[in-house]
């Protein structure tokens, strides 16, 4: 296919073999945008998950946007909610383990959102949702996890990649194994399809 370009606004290894697994080829632009700073805020004013991860979805492929012309930019992002609270990626090992600790036992909900933008014209989007019920696991499991994963924990908000050893942290899961992963690859798929990037 010879459709236009395709960036991806992000530095995420996992978004971009999705795409890349899935047959699209694209090219890796990282937005600088202060999630933190857009978070508080929405935090502030009551806006929920859902709203957040399409805010900063579409932030980020604006930001991108005007440095490639014509292309199709994809903005991404995901939000972990559990008890009403936000979870980011962790800083590091003690933070994974406390998040780990915070999310144990409990069923969470991670909400995935993409945005494409074309010459800053919003285009299409989409924002998914999953369920995933993490099981009680042992302290010493923990530890053993931690170890085994090393900092492949620090990647993935939540501190697991259900991809890999995090499965085992798991006794179920509801919603779309690619959702999960960080990105509605499927309906983008179709997206991409409508706008000749890849074959119908």
């Amino acid at each position: 296919m010879s459709g236009p370009a395709v960036v991806l606004a992000s530095g995420s290894k996992t978004r971009a073999e999705m795409l890349e697994r899935a047959g699209v080829r694209v090219t890796l632009a990282p937005a600088a945008v202060d999630e933190e700073e857009i978070k508080l805020a929405a935090r502030a004013e009551g806006i929920g998950v859902d709203e957040v991860a399409e805010t900063l979805a579409e932030l980020k492929a604006q930001r991108v946007t005007r440095k490639h012309p014509g292309a199709l930019v994809i903005g991404a992002d995901q939000m972990l909610e559990c008890d009403g609270r936000w979870f980011d990626k962790p800083t590091g090992r003690d933070a994974a383990r406390q998040q780990l600790k915070d999310l144990r036992g409990k069923t969470h909900r991670l909400v995935s959102c993409a945005v494409v933008v074309r010459d800053g014209e919003r285009l299409w989007h989409q924002v998914d949702r999953a369920r995933l019920a993490m099981r009680p696991f042992s302290d010493s499991f923990l530890e053993s996890y931690l170890d085994r994963a090393g900092d492949g924990v620090l990647h993935s908000v939540g501190a697991y990649q259900l991809e890999g050893l995090g499965a085992q942290l798991f006794q179920r899961v509801d919603g779309d194994f690619f959702t999960i992963l960080g990105l509605p690859l499927l309906p983008l798929l179709g997206f991409l399809r409508v706008h000749g990037v890849i074959g119908e």
